[in-house]
């Protein structure tokens, strides 16, 4: 009887057990989280209901299911082969950046059933088919200088045929880019050539440079002899007209004194007799005429002979 009652307790109590295990489990299954750069796309009995933003949320238990979408940036990769404008086979690696547009996310998953699905379907063989379509458009040498250019083309095809899908893209570039070995020896043997000419072509130039350095320096030694030849010249000529103009100046001068002294003269007779006493040395004539002007007499001889 004891072990009847004791079955009957331990059988309770596994119940209870069980009952409170799934409970627990049924109480967890209740709420999920969203992780950051994610939403959530919350499937009903397989069939999308609606799209949650990252955090805490609560879903029916054993009715909902919840499927997490990356809407952070993502990198595909693409490798292919293709074939330039002159018909040169390449090998090119070519990757682009796209992110899902947050407010789409759930038309993107109800329509292609998730980001690699929509990678595998849409934007990969767009991505080959914008690639392949650009090289084409430029010869090999074209597409090993003007990379740049050609990433552009791609990246404006590409565009261009994503435009109708919920993505933005952010990106393209040119991973990795495979030409014969023998171009890609043209290439450098053409760029040998192209350095050794500018090698060349800055040699002569330097030279031309030096050329009319000393060319300059002959010309501005040469004019500023002409200048000092010049200036010397220059002063000489200037000396001499300022000496001619002073003996011009000082004889017209004189002149003009002289006709002034004569004019003085002719206007008052004592002027001559003034100017006589200032020029007398202070002594009587030695000499004079007799009275018929024929006898020149010796006054002092006369005078010792009285």
């Amino acid at each position: 009887m004891n072990q009847l009652v004791n079955k009957r307790i331990s059988g309770k109590t596994m119940a209870g057990a069980a009952v409170a295990v799934a409970l627990g489990i049924l109480s967890l299954s209740t709420f999920y989280t969203v992780d950051e750069g994610h939403v959530g796309i919350v499937k009903r009995f397989g069939e999308a209901q609606q799209q949650v933003n990252p955090g805490l949320h609560f879903k029916i238990p054993l009715a909902d299911q919840v499927q997490k979408l990356e809407i952070r940036t993502r990198k595909n990769v693409e490798k292919l082969k293709a074939a330039t404008h002159e018909q040169m086979p390449v090998d090119i690696d070519v990757s682009i950046n796209w992110t899902v547009i947050r407010s789409e996310a759930f038309e993107l998953y109800r329509n292609y059933g998730g980001l690699d699905q929509f990678e595998n379907r849409i934007l990969d063989p767009r991505l080959r088919s914008a690639a392949k379509d650009a090289i084409a458009r430029y010869k090999a040498e074209e597409i090993v200088q003007n990379r740049g250019q050609v990433i552009g083309k791609i990246e404006e095809i590409v565009i261009q045929t994503m435009k109708e899908f919920p993505v933005k893209l952010d990106s393209v570039q040119i991973e990795n880019l495979g030409l014969p070995q023998k171009y890609l020896q043209s290439i450098e043997t053409k760029q040998t050539e192209k350095n050794l000419a500018a090698a060349e072509k800055h040699r002569l130039e330097r030279q031309k440079l030096e050329a009319m350095r000393e060319v300059n320096t002959a010309e501005a030694k040469r004019d500023a002899e002409k200048a000092r030849a010049d200036g010397n010249a220059y002063a000489i000529t200037t000396e001499a007209q300022a000496e001619s103009e002073a003996i011009r100046i000082k004889g017209l001068a004189e002149a003009e004194a002289m006709q002034k002294k004569a004019e003085a003269i002719n206007q008052s007779p004592l002027l001559v007799e003034y100017v006589r006493a200032q020029n007398w040395d202070g002594k009587m004539p030695s000499t004079m005429m007799g009275a018929d002007q024929n006898v020149l007499w010796n006054m002092q001889s006369v005078k010792r002979n009285p």
